[in-house]
């Protein structure tokens, strides 16, 4: 796994603007008592769940972003806890204890 940021390669507001350019297709071409209303119903329900779709696409790319930089922080760490030990340091774990404190994975690092 690399640090790389994620893109995905949809447009997100894109796809919102297409999903309400449809439903005013659909408004505009069939009135309310022309379309049958389990079709409306289904309708208007794939093009709900677009936005939302959308947003919780956001939320995880958010999310991916935070723990590849957490997983790189813990693996530098750890690279210097491991230097500091062929080093002959005295407290080499202590890069990795800072950084597992840091991250709230010890007693003293949870708020």
């Amino acid at each position: 796994m690399t640090n790389a940021p994620y893109h995905p390669k949809i447009d997100l507001q894109e796809a919102i603007r297409r999903s309400r350019t449809a439903r005013r297709i659909i408004a505009n071409t069939w009135p309310d008592e022309s379309l049958p209303t389990i079709l409306r119903r289904a309708l208007d329900t794939a093009l709900d769940a677009v936005p939302a779709l959308a947003e919780e696409i956001e939320r995880l790319s958010t999310e991916l972003r935070d723990t590849r930089i957490r997983r790189a922080n813990l693996a530098a760490a750890a690279r210097a806890s491991l230097s500091a030990q062929r080093d002959g340091e005295r407290d080499p774990l202590s890069y990795l204890r800072d950084e597992l404190s840091a991250q709230g994975y010890t007693p003293e690092g949870r708020a």
